[in-house]
């Protein structure tokens, strides 16, 4: 049961940041009558990129990552590949931790899908406690 909340989770999370990397954020999260959005000011504060890199990109890659693992996980299960499952877990979450605190404390403006993608790394965490005694 576990595996199978964390694969939704890691789909959902992925979907967002293939939005994030593919869409502008003006057709993603529309405008207001300001013709901004929140999506638009956090993908262009200096917080959008790491080493130059968007972080969008990131979490297709580790999102991706972490489906392949858990379904790998699910048809042949080893110690190793649950280790790298909650490690990726653990980055996330604290990744998701920081940037939510960098939009409602530093950027103060809300990118929806962002937030998707941060609230869903924390509900894998929250998902791996809940679970913690059940097997892989």
């Amino acid at each position: 049961m576990k595996n199978k909340i964390l694969l939704v989770i890691f789909a959902i999370c992925l979907i967002s940041s293939i939005v994030l990397a593919t869409i502008p954020a003006e057709e993603a999260c529309g405008t207001d009558n300001e013709g901004i959005n929140g999506c638009q000011i956090v993908e262009k504060s200096s917080y959008a990129q790491t080493i130059g890199i968007n972080n969008s990109y990131f979490g297709i890659i580790a999102f991706l990552a972490l489906i392949v693992l858990t379904v790998s996980q699910i048809k042949k299960p080893t110690k190793h590949k649950k280790r790298f499952i909650m490690i990726g877990i653990a980055l996330s979450s604290i990744m998701a931790v920081y940037f939510l605190f960098l939009q409602f404390f530093v950027i103060k403006a809300f990118c929806k899908y962002c937030l998707i993608v941060d609230i869903g790394s924390i509900f894998s965490l929250i998902a791996l406690f809940y679970y913690r005694n059940h097997d892989y």
